[in-house]
């Protein structure tokens, strides 16, 4: 076990836009931002554009009417990784439990030559969907996480769309270095989408093999993705995603964004969303 730090997260009033089951969830893309926070407050000459080894394990709720939450992030390091884990604590009434909610590897370099998806968006789809059909009944979250607009385009185990980065009263101190979270999160929407597009379940984001972060997304703008189901199992599946502006430069690259069944089949899709077929690229 490394070292723990208690850190104080503020919660933000669009927190409560990202709901899951009636609970308001800290956002996947927030906690990579805080723990890239943490590890550059410790190491402030270690990189951490390249995160590998991404885990979601569990969610981290926000109490009604909080203010702030209180976590742990436990640190392990050697020269060239740094590995944090978001922790909280829950008092019982006997003793203290750990629960273990994000987990990142900060890297020196990358482990993987890393491609971008491919940006081309074919001439013909198999399916377009509306982002308003998206938000009220795919993926429900509230206003600030509607990331993705106008239409998402699917063929077969691809999916592209638009992504805007809306411009909020305050921004995180790592955005600088990280970018926007708003962007992936709207990625892995599109994920989800072509998901239950391939499934009979709604897939929620648990991890990922690598992100790179090219260059850092800038609030207030607009950007693309393009995300590709590269393997699908009876409860999981696998994407590569790239992040790109309209000039075609490379913003993020993520490999490896699984993808699973956490309601264990209680979320289905619903029946009339048309259903494309999956072909390894």
């Amino acid at each position: 076990m490394g070292k723990r730090k208690t850190v104080q997260i503020p919660v933000q009033p669009w927190f409560k836009d990202h709901r899951f089951n009636g609970k308001t969830i800290f956002p996947a893309v927030e906690s990579m931002l805080l723990l890239a926070g943490v590890a550059r407050e410790i190491r402030p000459n270690f990189p951490v554009t390249i995160m590998s080894q991404g885990s979601f394990s569990k969610f981290l709720p926000i109490p009604e009417n909080a203010k702030t939450i209180s976590v742990l992030v436990e640190i392990t390091e050697n020269k060239d990784v740094l590995c944090l884990k978001l922790l909280s604590k829950i008092t019982l009434k006997k003793m203290n439990r750990i629960k273990e909610h994000a987990e990142i590897y900060f890297l020196a370099k990358s482990q993987q030559d890393l491609q971008p998806a491919s940006q081309d968006i074919p001439k013909e789809t198999s399916v377009s969907i509306d982002t308003k059909r998206i938000y009220e009944e795919l993926v429900p979250f509230g206003p600030s996480y509607q990331s993705l607009t106008g239409t998402l385009k699917i063929t077969e185990s691809t999916a592209f769309g638009p992504l805007k980065s809306p411009e909020m009263a305050h921004q995180h101190n790592m955005e600088t270095e990280i970018g926007s979270p708003f962007p992936l999160d709207g990625a892995m929407h599109a994920a989800c989408v072509l998901g239950q597009c391939i499934t009979d379940f709604v897939p929620f984001p648990v991890g990922f093999t690598e992100r790179h972060i090219h260059k850092p997304t800038q609030a207030g703008e607009t950007y693309h993705t393009a995300v590709h189901a590269q393997s699908v199992s009876q409860n999981e599946l696998l994407f590569n995603v790239s992040l790109f502006d309209r000039s075609g430069t490379t913003y993020e690259t993520i490999t490896g964004l699984q993808m699973r069944d956490i309601s264990r089949g209680a979320i289905k899709p619903p029946h009339d969303l048309p259903k494309v077929k999956f072909s390894p690229l």
